[in-house]
């Protein structure tokens, strides 16, 4: 039986669930923001009558503005977009038990069987979209395909432009559809990639799907391999529902307030994103082998920064431990200007379950392992703020506003 594979996609997310709560918002142009007096003004979600000013999603907020002066601005709620993508989930899972979040506003579904239920895959995506619509408010685009990353161009490129918001995408149609179009428009291929393309004349995605595959294998090893099969619209990875079972790195990034100048500020944001990883780290019951720290400079014009990282003798999830390599990265590349944005990734993970210990520290370590589960108990039981350090009380401490938001916006 032929895979039939769809990726349901949600128009302008955020801003077509303001719209839904907010019905006098409907017929004016909406822009969900962050609050740009705290440097997180740039657009995450445009509603369509917005984009046909020509505002763009990730643009500057006030770039925006002067595209579009009568656009309604509002602060994102992600708690309620989270909601709400949940329900979407449940509602797809009516049509299917094969559901994988790809994003919050994306999901792709596996409807090879449940097709004798609900007809084939285009009455199923017609179904789909309604029930989203009915449901929440939200307008869905579907692309059909035999695999996700067909599914995926085919929803990407065509459905959003397609007046029913439906497209499928096969090998039969690969050639006419998807080969013209720009090399820089195929899933996986970023700005610099496409440069290295089309400096070899990869112009097109049919040209990279004809050219030599050793040529390409010779040159980027398996990325290459895999960018020639995308190409031919080869893929097999199935949905599933373990995608995020198993997690490479846990991580927190920060675009800060204001511009960080001194060293022991900034060593406080660092305690309190070591803290943090460390914490769901534990709560995923993962250990650690190696930290990173990446940190962007406060000057748009001469961009600066470093993404650095060192192993640790030994797996952990303690925070000061953490800390103490951050720390370590930070002032070892710092080139002492001012800063924007900070980030400690914990990496090399495995599971906490058994960890090998020093009979010489064996007493100290397991203090410490029962104090890390007393405060993981606090923060479970009255919240984030509920026991912070001192550091955190001063003009550096971000702590309080990182608890009142979800993803680096207010909930």
């Amino acid at each position: 039986m032929n895979k039939q594979i769809l990726l349901v996609d949600m128009q302008s997310f955020y801003a077509s669930i303001e719209k839904a709560d907010n019905p006098h918002l409907r017929e004016k142009p909406v822009i969900v923001s962050g609050d740009p007096k705290k440097r997180s003004g740039v657009v995450l979600a445009a509603c369509p009558l917005a984009k046909q000013y020509g505002v763009k999603n990730a643009e500057r907020l006030w770039e925006a503005q002067q595209k579009c002066p009568e656009a309604v601005i509002i602060r994102p709620r992600m708690q309620r977009y989270l909601e709400v993508s949940c329900q979407i989930t449940e509602i797809l899972e009516t049509f299917t038990d094969l559901v994988e979040p790809y994003s919050v506003d994306e999901q792709f579904l596996d409807v090879t069987v449940t097709q004798k239920l609900f007809g084939n895959s285009f009455t199923i995506s017609q179904s789909i979209k309604s029930e989203i619509l009915n449901k929440t408010g939200v307008v869905a685009r579907v692309g059909i395909g035999p695999n996700k990353v067909l599914a995926k161009m085919a929803c990407d490129h065509f459905a959003k432009k397609s007046p029913n918001g439906i497209f499928h995408l096969a090998h039969t149609n690969l050639k006419k559809e998807l080969w013209p179009l720009p090399i820089g428009k195929m899933f996986g291929v970023g700005h610099r990639m496409e440069k290295h393309l089309l400096n070899m004349g990869i112009r097109q995605i049919g040209h990279l799907a004809t050219f030599p595959l050793e040529k390409l294998k010779k040159r980027w090893g398996i990325n290459g391999h895999l960018l020639w099969l995308t190409a031919n619209g080869i893929d097999h990875s199935p949905v599933t529902l373990h995608t995020h079972d198993e997690q490479k790195a846990v991580g927190h990034h920060m675009t800060l307030p204001r511009d960080y100048k001194r060293l022991n500020d900034i060593k406080v944001v660092l305690l309190e994103l070591s803290e943090e990883v460390a914490r769901r780290a534990r709560t995923k019951h993962y250990r650690g082998s190696t930290v990173s720290v990446a940190v962007r400079g406060a000057s748009f014009e001469f961009p600066a920064g470093f993404n650095r990282q060192m192993k640790l003798s030994s797996p952990t999830n303690d925070g000061l431990t953490i800390f103490k390599a951050a720390c370590k990265l930070f002032q070892a590349h710092w080139n002492k200007f001012p800063i924007r944005s900070i980030g400690v990734t914990l990496s090399q993970l495995q599971s906490d379950f058994s960890l090998q210990l020093s009979l010489f520290d064996l007493e100290t370590a397991l203090k410490q392992e029962r104090l890390n589960q007393t405060l993981d108990h606090l923060f479970n039981k009255y919240g984030p703020t509920s026991i912070v350090r001192a550091s955190s009380l001063t003009n550096a401490g971000q702590a309080f506003e990182r608890a009142a938001k979800i993803g680096g916006h207010y909930k």
